[in-house]
């Protein structure tokens, strides 16, 4: 067992948090989420990945906090910045966008030693209908997948609702990423699936902390890694997209901790 943190853990080696933790977490969140927020006037025709993440590393600077992923295995960026067929763990550069690119834009800021963990997706210029649809619909999956946690409610039952949606809808759930624990550390289990089915996995208690981060492509769910050994692409091509937010059990259901101030989420609302 492992008590430094305070909390106990399941035999699942996930942690239970204490009633005191969910403050530090909603602290961590609320930079992140703002932050992404404020990177919505960064996002135009011509401008490039790097001067978004240029931007996002000044800000977590500002606020006196600390990139979880400077560093991290080696990586170098405040953000990771997937456009288009980037499924995730794009790297920014100086590529600039195009009219009608989509961008998943994640970031994780370390305040007061908790993690706050969010992505969401952009658009430079006019969105097609296509993207606009795929868009939607990955946003209103994660969404579907909040909404199935609650105490006695399994892991399974998050990736049954997430799944469920965006197969309804004709896209594919990735199945090579997953969201995961996190607290005063950034990844942790345990591994939270975006596919599953009704009733499997862990239960879920009061105090367990984690990322939803659905990723939903156009076309097939597979994916591969660029040699870069970060960038993650769909094999056909087709158009990703991503949304993410941390979360916390509560007695009753669930405390996003990523929730954005100025109700931008949703780049389109």
């Amino acid at each position: 067992m492992n008590h430094d943190q305070g909390g106990r853990q399941t035999r699942d080696g996930i942690r239970i948090h204490q009633p005191g933790d969910f403050a530090g977490m909603h602290k961590a969140g609320a930079l992140a989420a703002r932050i992404l927020d404020d990177v919505s006037d960064h996002v135009f025709v011509g401008q490039t990945t790097a001067a978004i993440d240029d931007f996002i590393q000044a800000e977590v600077e500002k606020a006196g906090a600390t990139s979880a992923t400077i560093g991290y295995k080696g990586y170098q960026h405040a953000s990771c910045i997937s456009v288009n067929h980037v499924v995730c763990h794009g790297i920014p550069g100086d590529k600039k966008l195009k009219d009608g690119d989509i961008l998943n834009v994640d970031v994780t800021v370390i305040v007061d030693g908790w993690f706050g963990d969010t992505s969401r997706m952009y658009v430079a210029g006019r969105l097609s209908r296509k993207s606009e649809r795929l868009i939607q619909v990955t946003h209103d999956s994660l969404m579907k997948g909040i909404e199935a946690v609650k105490p006695g409610n399994t892991f399974g039952d998050i990736g049954h609702a997430i799944q469920t949606f965006v197969e309804a809808n004709r896209m594919s759930v990735v199945r090579d990423f997953c969201g995961h624990g996190l607290g005063r550390v950034f990844h942790a289990p345990p591994n939270v699936l975006h596919y599953g089915r009704p009733g499997t996995g862990p239960v879920l208690e009061e105090g367990m902390f984690f990322t939803i981060e659905p990723m939903v492509n156009l076309g097939r769910p597979e994916t591969k890694v660029l040699a870069d050994d970060w960038t993650a692409v769909t094999r056909d091509k087709s158009l990703s997209a991503q949304f993410e937010h941390s979360v916390g059990v509560t007695a009753d259901g669930v405390d996003i901790f990523t929730l954005s101030p100025g109700g931008k989420f949703h780049p389109t609302y």
